[in-house]
């Protein structure tokens, strides 16, 4: 059985960023990597990713520091990692792909460990169809809870596997243009409400600097996001959410709509801390601590 309450499976990457304030070569990335590491402050997360020989040994030290599982760290020594490089211009929602290079992708197919049942599971951003193989390897009920995120790539080449994962999932997060092209609605709330229509009772809708937005069954829940000075780098903001949100959820393993929201907030906050430095270099600093004391001064600022 493993000992990780929650899974994730995503990607491991070696990313390249340019911002309006700085520019960083080879940056520990990935959507698996922000999501665990940012989950690890709630709960132990176990992470289901594929590296190539070139993963250097320092990035997975930086895993070990916190409760991540890495028994599912897949190493190809004939392959290279998975790279991107972007920028960020005076619009930091939008990154501009620059290069992306898959490489051991290509040939992942992620295979869950003999006994391994998480109770919580995340498909990050990756081919709906390696998601769908994942969901095929999990046991309900004994997983209570399947979430997930996609791209714009993927809804464009891959909408018709896309939905097949959509009926099976509980929770799905996406961002305002990828919820506005997954549905053709202009109107983000309509659009909210079409993708439960899919499948996944909760929709979370997220607008970078603009907060987020929650649907569960018929209820809603708008939140800003907490207000920042500057921001160094967006990289990784959406899986850092998306990482304090479930690893929140996981942690209280109560469902319901109160307990969403504070999700919602949590994993808003953690995504706050993310974008002040480039990667994960602000959160290998950050303690539980910090999280609560933004938390209490996001709540009151968000009371009236």
């Amino acid at each position: 059985m493993s000992r990780y309450p929650l899974m994730v499976i995503g990607t491991v990457a070696i990313d390249s960023v340019e911002t309006p304030f700085g520019a960083k070569q080879e940056v520990f990335g990935g959507s698996a990597s922000y999501f665990s590491y940012a989950s690890s402050f709630f709960i132990p997360a176990e992470l289901v990713a594929v590296v190539g020989s070139d993963f250097p040994s320092e990035y997975k030290k930086i895993l070990e520091e916190r409760k991540i599982g890495l028994d599912h760290l897949n190493v190809l020594p004939s392959g290279k990692t998975f790279r991107w490089k972007g920028k960020y211009e005076s619009d930091l929602n939008t990154a501009i792909t620059l290069d992306t290079q898959l490489n051991v992708l290509l040939d992942f197919k992620p295979q869950l460990n003999q006994g391994v049942e998480p109770e919580f599971l995340f498909l990050a951003n990756i081919d709906p169809v390696l998601q769908e193989e994942v969901l095929n390897q999990v046991k309900r009920p004994k997983c209570k809870l399947v979430a997930c995120d996609t791209m714009n790539f993927w809804i464009t080449s891959k909408k018709d596997d896309l939905l097949r994962v959509l009926k099976r999932v509980d929770l799905i997060i996406v961002n305002d243009g990828e919820a506005r092209q997954l549905t053709g609605q202009p109107s983000l709330i309509k659009a909210g409400r079409m993708i439960q229509d899919f499948g996944p009772s909760i929709v979370v809708i997220k607008k970078g600097e603009h907060g987020a937005l929650l649907f569960y069954e018929g209820n809603f829940f708008a939140l800003p996001a907490f207000p920042l000075e500057e921001v160094f780098d967006p990289t990784g903001a959406g899986d850092t959410f998306a990482g304090g949100m479930v690893g929140y959820l996981a942690k209280q393993n109560v469902l319901n709509f109160e307990t969403l929201k504070r999700a919602v907030a949590y994993g808003s906050v953690v995504a706050s801390f993310t974008v002040e430095k480039f990667g994960l270099e602000r959160l290998r600093l950050l303690s539980l601590g910090e999280i609560e004391e933004r938390y209490q001064a996001f709540k009151k600022i968000c009371h009236f």
